[in-house]
């Protein structure tokens, strides 16, 4: 059963640092450096800065001018004020596959009210419902980390299969190659 729940009941929500492109040294270091874009998990570069701007991983992160949503693992900077954090409440759901199932259902309840011409805000945000999984009227993060697994293992599945394709198609070749000398 899915159930409608205040994101601010879910998460914590706080507007991201803001270090702009240009006062960054490209590939300076280690430390992700986020932009809103949907693109290799908004990373744009990996920096070397202050400290004082590091945001903590382990989040949902919001690029709120372009509504793209990702999680993020690792601790990261950011290159806008506008973007969000949502860090989850409490203990439970803490886990990368029920954050990667979070960040889906954040996305897929939000995605339509908002664009460009209408940005996400932390303001906004505050009434904001997402539609989770529930048991009792509380979020089934049980159920989200246990789908997120299995989606993996069909993944895992259909790379072992694609592979040996492959590698059958290049045993023949080989062969076949070889019978003609």
């Amino acid at each position: 059963m899915f159930n409608e729940f205040n994101v601010v009941d879910i998460f914590d929500v706080k507007n991201t640092g803001n270090i702009l492109s240009r006062d960054i040294k490209q590939n300076s270091g280690s430390t992700p450096y986020l932009c809103a874009s949907s693109e290799n998990n908004g990373v744009s570069s990996y920096i070397s800065y202050d400290k004082r701007y590091l945001e903590n991983g382990g989040c949902i992160f919001i690029g709120g001018k372009t509504f793209v949503v990702s999680y993020q693992e690792n601790d990261f900077y950011s290159n806008d004020s506008h973007n969000l954090i949502l860090s989850l409440k409490g203990k439970n759901g803490k886990t990368k596959s029920t954050q990667l199932y979070l960040a889906t259902c954040v996305h897929k309840s939000l995605n339509h009210k908002y664009s460009w011409g209408d940005s996400i805000s932390n303001k906004k945000i505050q009434k904001d419902t997402i539609s989770l999984p529930s048991k009792s009227n509380h979020p089934e993060f049980s159920s989200m980390e246990i789908l997120i697994s299995a989606i993996q293992k069909l993944v895992i599945k259909d790379v072992a299969q694609y592979a040996d394709q492959k590698i059958a198609t290049h045993k023949k070749v080989v062969k076949s190659g070889a019978e003609m000398i």
